[in-house]
């Protein structure tokens, strides 16, 4: 093989891979913190406020069995009317992020049943209301 042939096939495979790293960046997903991340941004000072009121009483409780995710609101808030939300926000895959409305017995507790989410590393947004007062509070659990 003399040095034209050995330039011809080092253009083809040159080629071949910027090719190849174009098909790759064009398919692959990119997922964004949140879609709305500017309105976000700009309700972030409520965010600050209920983690505040969420410090000045007792801590939220999460847990895990086998079946099911038990949340625990402050003993405060037995027996009141919470409204809110849980924002299961999975880190790695958007597709797997799922809110519920807080519906709470009448010990504050809250569960769901890990058959509605996938396995994985998950931020737990809880967000509630009592009155005017709001309150935040966020944890990180794994689903096995």
């Amino acid at each position: 093989m003399n040095w034209g042939n050995k330039l011809v096939v080092a253009f083809i495979l040159f080629g071949c891979l910027i090719g190849t790293l174009v098909y790759k960046a064009v398919n692959t997903r990119y997922d964004l913190v949140s879609k709305d991340y500017y309105k976000e941004e700009l309700r972030y000072q409520d965010r600050i406020d209920g983690l505040k009121n969420a410090a000045s009483i007792s801590n939220v409780q999460i847990e895990q069995d086998a079946n099911n995710i038990h949340i625990q609101l402050p003993n405060e808030h037995k027996g009141l009317d919470i409204k809110g939300d849980a924002y299961f926000y999975c880190i790695t895959d958007e597709r797997k992020d799922v809110h519920f409305p807080l519906v709470l017995d009448s010990t504050a507790s809250f569960h769901v049943l890990k058959t509605n989410l996938k396995k994985g590393a998950y931020h737990i947004k809880l967000n509630w209301q009592l009155g005017k007062e709001s309150f935040y509070n966020e944890q990180k659990i794994i689903i096995p």
